[in-house]
């Protein structure tokens, strides 16, 4: 097997067609965090974005996109934005993990959301993580229907708060794939204060974040786009939910609500909305993202799972990598279980969320 590094925006339309072959003959390799617009969409404004072809005689077998950062440390490419990682390949492809990192002149490569089957990183999985799904195989009103059955107090709950909602702000209005670029700012303003509020780290102060957004938001082919939903009630946008589509799969992304409507749960209302419209254009997946938020936990169809790890291949390096993820997987249980241990650290952490 012959392995070269390029940058993802040096890919000709053959490797994008071959690409784009491989998602779509294997099912967990379908995700749009796995497309080549994803990668491509990346390299325009990080310069460390880095794809590895893969070739066996004269033909493409494999693309392994990633991130190349300081010290030589290896990341999925997007890292920290990027739900579905691993190596896009053709069926039955057997590949050394070691190998391929040697290849791509990284001493390790960190993983948190590597997608199913992918079978020669197993021996370096630390942890395995449900990430809930909607299955819209058989349309919106069965999903819809077997949701009622099994959660009947939730779905009338969102009705009765939509009728409400509808009664004290106006008609509701949904747009599934909204061109409104101002609607986008809206939602990352929610998002931002979102962080601030909960103090977690702002990931959209960082311009790249947005300049990547702008860009997915503008990107529109048969296969990759990013899609933008919008619920108004009246006049005034209440919720709206920003994600990626490839082919069948609409990857949830970003939700967020105006929170003068809170207690109306527009943001769930919204979900309900995309959901049955999604099915109606030809989505039989949306992916909820890793987590067990108590909506994923309601709307969801059924979990598959992605892990989280790191491929050592050896080393000096690789080894002191190796020792400081270790001792950060230490350090959360041994919190979690000690109540005192608790409190003074989520103030650090609340604060350095802060900083």
């Amino acid at each position: 097997m012959q392995i070269s590094v390029v940058r993802p925006g040096e890919l000709g339309p053959n490797e994008i067609a071959v690409w784009h072959s491989m998602q779509n003959k294997t099912k967990a390799l379908a995700s749009p965090f796995l497309c080549p617009e994803f990668a491509v969409a990346v390299d325009n404004f990080r310069p460390d974005a880095r794809v590895a072809v893969l070739v066996e005689g004269a033909e493409i077998v494999g693309f392994f996109p990633f991130q190349r950062r300081h010290l030589q440390v290896g990341a999925p490419i997007g890292a920290g934005l990027n739900d579905c990682q691993g190596l896009i390949h053709i069926p039955g492809l057997e590949w050394d993990p070691r190998e391929l990192i040697r290849a791509c002149k990284i001493s390790v490569w960190q993983f948190d959301h590597l997608t199913q089957g992918q079978q020669p990183f197993a021996r370096y999985k630390t942890a395995i993580a449900a990430s809930p799904v909607i299955d819209l195989t058989d349309g919106f009103p069965a999903y819809h229907e077997k949701l009622q059955i099994e959660s009947p107090k939730f779905c009338k709950d969102v009705e009765r708060k939509a009728q409400i909602l509808e009664r004290t702000a106006g008609e509701l209005r949904f747009t599934m794939d909204s061109r409104d670029s101002s609607g986008l700012r809206v939602l990352i303003a929610w998002k931002s204060s979102q962080c601030q509020r909960n103090s977690w780290i702002n990931i959209f102060d960082r311009p790249w974040v947005i300049d990547l957004l702008d860009y997915l938001f503008s990107s529109h082919n048969d296969y990759f786009g990013g899609s933008l939903s919008l619920l108004h009630a009246g006049e005034e946008l209440v919720a709206a939910h920003f994600g990626l589509r490839s082919c069948h799969v609409l990857a949830a992304w970003f939700p967020a609500y105006n929170t003068r409507f809170a207690r109306q749960s527009p943001g769930l209302i919204n979900f309900f909305r995309m959901a049955e419209e999604a099915a109606t254009i030809g989505v039989s997946l949306i992916s909820l993202g890793k987590g067990t938020a108590r909506f994923k936990e309601t709307l969801k169809s059924c979990d598959l799972f992605v892990a989280e790890g790191m491929v050592v291949p050896g080393g000096l390096l690789a080894a002191a990598h190796r020792a400081r993820r270790s001792a950060a997987r230490w350090a959360g249980p041994q919190i979690r279980k000690h109540p005192h241990l608790f409190r003074p650290t989520e103030q650090l952490l609340r604060h350095y969320g802060r900083i």
